[in-house]
């Protein structure tokens, strides 16, 4: 028994000490995420007018829900990437980043075809007056020169992480994030800008990123994009992608019914939801560390055929993102007058906000079991249970429960979500035990 312990100890920490390396950039990186947008506020608001802070508000939350729905680039390249890396396949991961960046093209073409079509209808419902809607499209018509760039950082950043060089992505982010709040002060303060300077800065910071991504690529072993590759070649990636686009999209939904349904309720009850919305989002950036850490090494242990490692990192990253779950709850309960007080000053708010904030405090070990599944199985490349799972907690729990709990108002709203995330974890515990039980069969 000695001689056993001697030896799974030392490989149980070298593996946390892994995972906290992997995950402690991850989490640093999605802290900056909205400095980009506060950077822009905080130029704006220093403008006599506030249509401009308007223009922006609306025009940056359009581009942000335009890009997101395509964020199954970054997994789906950290899925094959992770694979090709743990078995030491060198070709196969330079391969992998090639044949993700050839999409990238081509999805382009698809955002400015939804950005032409759906953004003339989805401006007016976001409300303002007529110069905020006009600056909010001019906004979006200079910030979408930049979704190239975007999409294409979704890919690299997906490729670092399968590397389990999260640090790179970290180095991006600041560089990006503080190019951006320069820029935004010249332009809009010595060039005589305004809501279009905001975009400008941010067009050129994300070129700029894209630039530092695709050098720290060439020191990777990038030298070129290649050849484009045949249809039957990229079938892998395009079949983990599909399945990733449509759990993406159903994700999509159900925050945009459920901002519907606070919105049938009233002003207050919409404005409520959204700021509660917004800090689960930090949230699930936060416990994102030890997800991401989670796809990478399940990727590596899987593509070395190794079930030990692997039982090894599903039940490390579990226990990191459970106890950093429990920690969030219990600071988010300590803090709660004073993190209520900071989210708004206006006083029919805040008695609303402290009428839901309970729902806030759970919402850590409530959604942390469906976000760790996410990154095990982008790891596993098992993109087709993601969707499954968010489908069935959807369709099967979400929308029934809802419509159940009406007569309970905004509470109903509340448990309806919570039914959710517990169910995307229940409907994916199948293929997680078989995963645990059979690694092989994902090898």
């Amino acid at each position: 028994m000695t001689a056993s312990h001697a030896v799974t100890a030392p490989s149980l920490a070298a593996t946390q000490r892994r995972i906290w390396m992997l995950a402690w950039p991850i989490m640093l990186s999605n802290i900056t995420v909205p400095l980009l947008g506060l950077a822009d506020s905080a130029v704006l608001a220093h403008l006599p007018d506030p249509q401009h802070l308007g223009a922006v508000a609306i025009g940056a939350q359009l581009f942000t829900l335009l890009l997101w729905s395509f964020g199954f680039l970054r997994m789906g390249t950290t899925a094959v990437t992770a694979r090709a890396a743990g078995a030491q396949q060198q070709a196969q991961v330079i391969e992998s980043l090639q044949h993700s960046l050839w999409l990238v093209l081509p999805i382009c073409l698809l955002v400015m075809a939804a950005a032409f079509i759906a953004l003339p209808w989805l401006l007016p419902l976001m409300g303002g007056s007529d110069n905020v809607q006009s600056g909010a499209a001019e906004y979006l018509s200079i910030r979408l020169l930049s979704a190239p760039a975007v999409l294409a950082q979704y890919v690299l950043t997906g490729w670092f992480i399968g590397l389990g060089k999260t640090r790179i992505p970290l180095l991006i982010l600041t560089l990006v994030n503080s190019l951006n709040a320069v820029l935004d002060y010249l332009l809009v303060f010595h060039a005589g800008m305004t809501s279009d300077g905001v975009a400008l800065g941010s067009v050129l910071a994300d070129y700029s990123g894209l630039i530092a991504a695709l050098y720290f690529a060439r020191r990777h072993g990038l030298q070129s994009l290649g050849v484009r590759p045949p249809l039957i070649t990229l079938r892998p990636l395009l079949r983990i992608n599909r399945h990733l686009f449509v759990r993406t999209l159903c994700l999509l939904l159900v925050f945009a019914f459920f901002t519907a349904q606070g919105a049938r309720m009233g002003e207050l009850t919409l404005a409520t939801n959204a700021l509660l919305i917004t800090a689960l989002l930090l949230i699930s950036n936060a416990l994102d560390g030890f997800a991401h850490a989670a796809e990478s090494l399940t990727g590596h242990s899987l593509g070395q055929a190794d079930s030990g490692q692997l039982r090894q990192t599903l039940l490390l990253t579990g226990l990191n993102m459970l106890g950093l779950a429990a920690t969030l709850t219990l600071a988010l309960w300590l803090a709660g007058p004073y993190l209520l007080s900071l989210m708004t000053s206006q006083p029919e708010l805040l008695p609303q906000l402290q009428r839901y904030q309970h729902y806030l405090f759970w919402l850590p070990l409530v959604g942390v079991a469906s976000y760790w599944l996410d990154g095990v199985f982008i790891g596993a490349q098992a993109s087709a249970a993601m969707r499954n799972a968010m489908l069935a907690a959807a369709l099967l729990v979400f929308l029934p429960v809802w419509w159940l709990s009406r007569e309970w108002g905004n509470d109903g709203l509340w448990w309806s979500f919570y039914a959710f995330l517990t169910a995307r974890a229940l409907f994916a515990i199948n293929t997680f035990l078989t995963l645990w039980r059979r690694p092989q069969n994902f090898m």
